[in-house]
């Protein structure tokens, strides 16, 4: 795969595979997210909404299994046991599934994928649990464009790895388009380009010299 880009686009020539991440890349769902968190906090007072919103932020990419146990932890003392911990992230997943099934894609992702038309390997690499994200892609309709859809508990890089090495993929001719600085993180760690949605709006959490597209639509593909 070359790169080059054009204008405020990208330019994709001939990659042998892309990963995406789900939210804020295939669909606008990052502000869902964020509105979970302060459902779930809600009934221990705005200062801890305030700094579980900051945490969540500040770490976006990652499980949300993983936030809420440090959350309690680090915010309000408690070490919680696996049934309340359980009990938790089930009560995010009920806030968050529904709407993320019906919240609008990213613009010019759904065209993208289209347009492809199994001519590129497309695989999800997300930090949400891998059930729920195959449910959610499911009933979006957005399945039948993946090769792979795969989420938490494994880490990005770890997904990345084993599908590198499972198609027999050179890295350097494959690709990451993600949201977060975990996405690019992984991106390092695997050695695949990557490319950083920022959406209007947005804070841009790439250093500097990151490749960053607005939106799907300035992705083009030879």
């Amino acid at each position: 795969m070359g790169q080059k880009t054009t204008g405020s686009g990208v330019r994709l020539i001939h990659p042998q595979a892309i990963f995406f991440d789900f939210d804020g890349v295939i669909v606008e769902s990052i502000d869902i997210k964020v509105q979970a968190f302060q459902d779930l906090y809600a009934e221990h007072g705005d200062e801890v909404v305030r700094k579980v919103i900051a945490y969540h932020k500040a770490h976006e990419g990652i499980s949300r299994v993983i936030k809420i146990k440090n959350c309690h932890q680090a915010l309000l003392g408690i070490d919680l046991g696996e049934t309340e911990h359980r009990a938790l992230c089930q009560e995010y997943a009920t806030i968050v599934e529904e709407k993320v099934v019906y919240c609008d894609g990213v613009a010019g992702a759904l065209e993208f994928l289209k347009t492809r038309d199994g001519r590129d390997r497309f695989f999800v690499a997300s930090g949400t649990p891998e059930d729920e994200l195959r449910r959610i892609t499911a009933r979006r309709a957005l399945d039948q464009f993946f090769s792979g859809v795969y989420g938490s508990p494994k880490k990005k890089d770890a997904i990345v790895t084993e599908i590198l090495n499972k198609f027999g993929y050179d890295p350097s001719q494959c690709l990451f388009i993600g949201d977060a600085m975990t996405d690019l993180d992984a991106a390092l760690a695997t050695n695949v380009p990557f490319i950083g949605r920022v959406g209007e709006g947005r804070h841009n959490p790439f250093p500097t010299g990151t490749r960053v597209i607005q939106d799907m639509t300035e992705l083009n593909v030879d």
